[in-house]
């Protein structure tokens, strides 16, 4: 039973789970409001722009990228999408343009980085201050408000008892979830991220996949901001700060890779859900709000830490667990160029194991 035990701990999404269950349990004790109708709701109510964004920012990870524009385009199409709507486009209209917006950025920082060869890390960083400077420069620093009441619709109506953007953001957390681990399609992110090498002599079009992973970033950054200008019925162009790092944390919290090659959707959401209950708790306990970067980077620490050493004791260093990862990797892009059926599966940690 024991060894059992073990052995679920070492998947990273019940670990993972089982933390907010015990973290659940010690503030229920420590506070009558936590489990209460009220708070839940609104734990679920504000986990949806983050959810979006730790989704696309989690794909881009595996892919070997690293996306740090997400807040910013989280604020400026919250922005954009109520100016067009002061213009006289109607909500629908100006959705629909403003998820361009965010997949067109996304666009750009796919091309910076595969043609033009800069690093993620830059491109994106000078994205972000691009775009949030957009925003600032449009609105002059003020929140954009008197937006059509029926944009209102997403973030305040209600569809079997919470808002229409929670069961989107949900379907899409399936959806995503579930193509990134079956379909032949989203499996070479993951090669792309495990071997790049490898996989371009595969066949695959690396640069496609990694632009494409941006792009998917940048839209769903983008209803992101959308959902959140729906739910305030106003576009604030500081919003978001911050966001990109917390995403990051989510991802590697989740069991995503910085080197690429590993991660799930699944494990991604439930690391945003884990920081977003240490955000409520310091809420309702009446925590300081300037606590909460603190522990968000010991909870960040303390997890990928526990996991190395695990990942040692069991003899499969870092080192050893990448070179594996990379192998398989190349070996399932050999297969996906050859039109072969896969000889494996994406695992619980993200990566592609042997069947």
């Amino acid at each position: 039973m024991g060894q059992g035990l073990g052995a679920l701990l070492r998947i990273r999404e019940f670990a993972i789970a089982a933390a907010i269950v015990v973290l659940g349990a010690i503030l229920s004790f420590l506070t009558p409001y936590f489990l209460t109708g009220g708070n839940l709701t609104a734990l679920v109510i504000g986990l949806v722009t983050s959810t979006l964004v730790t989704i696309g920012q989690v794909i881009v990870l595996v892919a070997g990228g690293l996306d740090l524009s997400v807040g910013a385009v989280m604020a400026a199409s919250g922005t954009i999408v109520g100016l067009l709507m002061l213009e006289g486009l109607s909500p629908w209209l100006a959705t629909g343009l403003t998820l361009l917006f965010g997949a067109f950025v996304g666009l750009v920082n796919g091309l910076i980085v595969t043609r033009a060869g800069v690093s993620p890390l830059i491109a994106t960083l000078g994205m972000m201050t691009i775009v949030r400077g957009v925003g600032l420069v449009f609105t002059e620093g003020f929140s954009v408000t008197g937006l059509d009441p029926a944009f209102a619709y997403w973030g305040q109506g209600r569809l079997l008892g919470l808002p229409p953007m929670v069961w989107v953001t949900l379907v899409l957390l399936l959806a995503f979830d579930l193509a990134l681990r079956l379909t032949r399609s989203f499996r070479q992110i993951y090669y792309v991220g495990g071997n790049e090498r490898a996989a371009r002599l595969s066949g695959i079009p690396v640069d496609r996949v990694r632009v494409w992973t941006y792009v998917g970033s940048g839209a769903l950054s983008a209803l992101s901001g959308i959902f959140l200008a729906s739910r305030l019925m106003s576009g604030t162009p500081t919003a978001g700060t911050g966001l990109e790092l917390t995403s990051i944390a989510a991802a590697v919290i989740g069991g995503a890779s910085l080197m690429g090659g590993e991660g799930t959707v699944l494990g991604a959401f439930l690391g945003a859900f884990l920081l977003a209950m240490v955000s409520n708790a310091s809420v309702i306990l009446g925590v300081s709000i300037y606590w909460q970067g603190i522990v968000t980077g010991v909870i960040l620490i303390v997890v990928v830490t526990a996991d190395m050493v695990l990942r040692r004791r069991e003899g499969r260093g870092w080192g050893v667990r990448r070179a594996g990862s990379r192998e398989v990797a190349a070996r399932e892009a050999r297969r996906e160029a050859a039109g072969e059926p896969a000889a494996g599966e994406v695992g619980s940690d993200g990566g592609a194991q042997p069947s």
